[in-house]
């Protein structure tokens, strides 16, 4: 069986918990995350003084079979304006790809022209930005539709990574992951 391969791009102003419990969950489901820096530094400050770690600099001609967007205003608006995101989004709907975002993390696929007329969710602070793009708008914690995965926040992090875990691995790994976490139903 060969292992999933995720690309998690990151900007200064990251939202911390979507950006870490994403990579978390993902790895504790044994799926390889590539963490990708917008610069050439190999740490980034997260929005709320957190420094992270990358693995490398973003091309943007990386591959994997998911790319996840953690939201963060700051971080989210650096990669709606990065072009190598854009690249990697456009690529990754043309190859039929998944494509994840969270938090304000979905104006990088507005900004890209990824996922136009698909159902959307976003944080309520770019809701306009996004429910003008999306086919439709929804306030439910995640949305799926098709290979566009969003959700709302850092409060919705744990459930959002473990849906990614459930589209690449399957329902019963993203359970086999939940479980030792002790987190509740």
């Amino acid at each position: 069986m060969t292992t999933s391969r995720v690309l998690i791009p990151l900007a200064e102003g990251v939202e911390e918990m979507e950006a870490v419990i994403t990579v978390d969950v993902l790895r504790r489901a044994g799926i390889e995350v590539v963490t990708l820096g917008l610069d050439d530094n190999a740490t980034i400050k997260a929005s709320r003084g957190v420094v992270l770690g990358c693995d490398a600099q973003l091309t943007g001609e990386e591959d994997g079979d998911m790319i996840v967007l953690p939201g963060g205003a700051d971080g989210a608006e650096r990669l709606a304006k990065d072009e190598r995101v854009h690249a990697l989004l456009r690529r990754f709907e043309a190859e039929e790809k998944w494509i994840a975002a969270i938090c304000a993390g979905p104006i990088a696929l507005v900004a890209a022209g990824v996922g136009k007329g698909k159902e959307m969710t976003s944080h309520p602070s770019v809701r306009e930005q996004v429910e003008a793009f999306a086919g439709s708008y929804s306030e439910e914690p995640i949305v799926i539709d098709d290979r566009i995965i969003t959700s709302r926040g850092p409060g919705c992090a744990f459930d959002f990574s473990l849906a990614l875990v459930g589209m690449l691995e399957g329902a019963p790994k993203a359970g086999e992951v939940r479980m030792p976490m002790m987190f509740p139903h």
